[in-house]
């Protein structure tokens, strides 16, 4: 079984092999097609055998896609220390997800950096403040001008 066979996107399958990945451990052979087949699972395996890229590319390849086909301008991942979605997330171009973890850095993930991705971690974070920081972070715009440069370059 390759990540290809999975029914993965080439950004992601290219990611995925610049990273050094081959082939899929079992939770992702298993949970990948599931996923990204929109039904929800439940799924369990070690420490270290890949679950987090397993729930996590199939998010990131629907996101990638309303996002590129400009059916949607923002995503939400929610993570535990929002760190590996985040991670992934950014392999990609035109993605730039950002971890906020307080309504501020929401606002500057927004007019800083043009963040269109809020990657929240979710075992840091009371629900309460996870809904301020989305509904700030779709209210704030880019601020351009000093930092279009920059952006333009990611």
């Amino acid at each position: 079984m390759t990540f290809k066979q999975l029914g993965l996107i080439e950004p992601i399958l290219k990611a995925l092999v610049d990273k050094g990945y081959e082939t899929p451990s079992p939770i992702q052979a298993q949970s990948i097609p599931i996923l990204l087949d929109k039904k929800d699972l439940l799924g369990c395996a070690q420490t270290g055998t890949g679950k987090t890229a397993a729930f996590a590319i199939p998010i990131i390849q629907q996101i990638y896609n309303d996002v590129e086909q400009e059916k949607a301008a923002f995503g939400v991942l929610v993570c535990g220390s929002a760190n590996g979605v985040a991670i992934t997330a950014n392999k990609h171009a035109g993605i730039r997800a950002a971890i906020c973890w307080e309504k501020e850095i929401a606002i500057l993930a927004r007019a800083h950096n043009n963040a269109n991705i809020i990657c929240l971690p979710a075992r840091f974070i009371t629900t309460d403040a996870a809904f301020e920081m989305v509904d700030t972070f779709l209210s704030t715009p880019f601020e351009g001008g000093r930092h279009q440069t920059r952006v333009g370059k990611i």
